[in-house]
């Protein structure tokens, strides 16, 4: 039985390098091991495209589409796709004290990771990625490594110790000396402004919040950017940001590409929120949520001190509320949680006013957590506000917790005729300034010597990150073309409503059916990329 490729997306183009690079991926039918695969002999090989690398198995023994296994390898591209006689080298790891006691030290170009880990008898194997780490041979040699490091968009705990990691793996495990730091983001490219990275400069950043190489949110002009690293003779480029920044790294890859430079082009995504797809969580999360449990339990303790007291404290999530949601299950002091994600109202059986007032009879007090882009569009009609947007391209949100603080306090107190004390807390900048705690130093090591890892092997115009616990290296596309969001219709979901006892605002089949309407349209359009 022989195996044919199928390729999604792809350019024709006669390219064997292609197939028989690092970055080249084929799809076995369960019963063809690993080793035996063979390849079908055609005329001409089609190209993979870097854009939507999706391989699938087809077997030639008559077994329908339908009949196989499933198996899709998301690739990521590499330099030898472009650049097929590149030369490539050992990997110094090989040397390394610090790895010579581990028993498999190089990840094996047949390793990779499933997207989705529960599936049931007879169900399609699904979405793959390529296993994260070193590789056994790697196409930069060490002396020659000219990297640069460049931060943009928000702040997020974790961002020094990202930095400090790539200078430090770059340095230690691959004796890369020449490291540059672009200082205010993607403008610093052709604004000059650098700062010479070593291993004793980012000694200590890891304990200090925010950027050590400045940030700034726009000012992305690739072909700018690309003549800057072609002029300073940059090799390595790792760029750290969120879904903006991200998609400015794939244009900088495909111009790279273009010009057929040997440039390695690696993206580690940011943000506080999480809502990078893919990923089962962005770097910073766990700190903001640790972080944000300081201010709710303030406002707890606020209200308690009083009667009739109502805290509310708004935390980040401009989309996606899941720094809210976690913080809350965390926390346990929390009467109602709002999210984005989750329409609510305040007036009539059911609404929110009804409910503060049935707390404060049961408790004579109660803690609101809401996340900042929740209800806008109910503020943005009650405030009659105009939709502006800040340089990344993000529209600019109401203050919903002052908003709400006030719509609580004047319908208590002119409409119910009741005595309450509002208390508003609102921590988002502390949050997004702290250093980051334990776990995330851990987290961002990982993701920084992955990228290292990458790099250095080969690979290009890719993200890295955790999927179902195994770092993947993963098409910078795909953590791009959708948001991360709360499911309403998950068990996490569920688990708060059951917590906080709130109610779920929707009412009536229609609301929940608009609901599931929604979130099915999100897994169909997430499944459009997957399908064959």
């Amino acid at each position: 039985m022989e195996a044919s490729i199928s390729l999604i997306g792809s350019t024709p183009k006669p390219n064997l390098s292609s197939l028989i690079s690092p970055s080249s991926s084929v799809v076995l039918h369960p019963r063809l091991p690993l080793p035996a695969l063979r390849l079908k002999k055609v005329s001409a090989f089609p190209r993979i495209s870097h854009r939507n690398r999706l391989i699938r198995a087809q077997c030639s023994d008559g077994l329908r589409p339908e009949e196989d296994d499933g198996f899709v390898l998301e690739d990521v591209p590499h330099l030898t796709t472009f650049l097929p006689d590149l030369p490539s080298y050992p990997n110094p790891l090989k040397e390394s004290q610090a790895y010579a006691i581990v028993k498999r030290t190089f990840v094996s170009s047949e390793d990779v990771v499933a997207q989705n880990i529960v599936v049931q008898k007879g169900s399609k194997r699904g979405v793959h990625f390529r296993r994260a780490g070193p590789r056994e041979r790697v196409y930069f040699r060490s002396d020659e490594v000219k990297a640069c490091i460049v931060t943009c968009g928000g702040l997020c705990p974790g961002i020094n110790t990202v930095i400090r990691e790539i200078v430090c793996g770059l340095n230690n495990m691959y004796g890369v000396s020449n490291i540059l730091g672009i200082q205010g983001g993607y403008k610093g490219f052709y604004s000059k402004n650098t700062i010479t990275l070593t291993p004793k400069v980012v000694n200590d950043i890891h304990k200090r919040g925010g950027t050590f190489l400045q940030t700034s949110r726009g000012g992305h002009d690739t072909a700018k950017i690309v003549d800057n690293i072609q002029d300073r003779g940059i090799n390595q480029v790792y760029i750290i940001g969120g879904d903006g920044t991200q998609k400015g790294a794939e244009k900088i890859y495909q111009e790279v590409e273009r010009r057929g430079l040997q440039v390695a082009v690696s993206g580690i995504p940011k943000t506080i929120d999480n809502d990078i797809a893919v990923i089962d969580k962005s770097f910073g999360f766990d700190t903001a949520v640790e972080e944000a449990q300081r201010a709710i339990n303030a406002a707890h303790v606020e209200v308690e001190s009083v009667e009739n007291g109502v805290g509310i404290v708004k935390l980040m999530g401009r989309y996606s509320g899941f720094i809210a949601m976690i913080a809350t299950l965390a926390n346990r002091d929390v009467d109602c949680c709002l999210i984005p994600e989750s329409p609510f109202y305040l007036e009539g059986k059911g609404g929110l006013f009804e409910f503060i007032e049935q707390r404060l009879k049961e408790n004579s007090h109660m803690v609101i957590v809401i996340a900042e882009g929740a209800g806008q569009d109910y503020v943005a009609q009650s405030m009659r506000a105009s939709e502006t947007k800040d340089a990344s391209g993000n529209r600019l949100l109401l203050d919903v917790g002052l908003w709400l603080t006030q719509q609580i306090k004047d319908h208590f107190t002119n409409v119910r005729k009741m005595t309450i004390n509002m208390k508003y807390i609102d921590p988002t900048y502390m949050i997004r300034a702290i250093p980051s705690n334990a776990s995330d130093n851990v987290y961002c090591t990982l993701l920084a010597q992955s990228a290292v890892h990458g790099a250095m092997a080969g690979y290009s115009g890719f993200t890295v990150g955790p999927v179902n616990s195994r770092h993947a290296y993963i098409p910078i596309s795909r953590v791009t073309e959708v948001t991360n969001t709360v499911k309403l219709t998950d068990r996490m979901w569920a688990r708060l409503l059951a917590s906080t006892n709130q109610p779920s605002f929707l009412t009536g089949e229609g609301a929940l059916q608009n609901v599931i309407d929604m979130e099915t349209q999100d897994k169909i359009d997430n499944m459009k990329i997957s399908s064959i």
